[in-house]
């Protein structure tokens, strides 16, 4: 099995309510996504697939939907407020948790059909969250 991995690097801003630590408040990360896509062979150029077809892909989706963009639940009392004040944000049906953007980023890049193996969003240096169907 071969693996390529790409990083895509953005920025979001969510909150999470009913968290009991500080995540509960607005705020922002600057992230890494790292992207695995698959293959039991090569390509007639040696390769799973060009890693700039990834970033093409990948990048489209994040720069459309998540960067720079405020994720919220659906059920967020703040929505108002962001609708009041003209604020570009996602309503999403989960909590936007780090696990649920490394799911909607391998969802996508599935789709698009990209062999993916899976996504892992790093929320800080330290910290990440990964998903890859089995």
């Amino acid at each position: 099995m071969f693996i390529i991995t790409k990083e895509i690097y953005f920025c979001y801003g969510h909150r999470l309510m009913h968290h009991q630590g500080k995540c509960k408040n607005l705020h922002g990360h600057s992230v890494k996504a790292s992207i695995s896509i698959k293959s039991d062979s090569l390509n007639d150029q040696a390769m799973v697939c060009d890693f700039s077809d990834v970033k093409d892909c990948v990048g489209a989706f994040i720069d459309e939907v998540l960067d720079h963009n405020f994720l919220v639940h659906r059920d967020d009392p703040i929505i108002p407020a962001l609708v009041a004040a003209n604020e570009r944000f996602l309503p999403l049906d989960e909590h936007p948790t780090a696990e649920v953007l490394s799911k909607m980023i391998f969802e996508y890049v599935k789709q698009s059909g990209f062999a993916v193996d899976q996504v892992v969003l790093w929320e800080t240096a330290s910290a990440n969250a990964c998903y890859r169907e089995d």
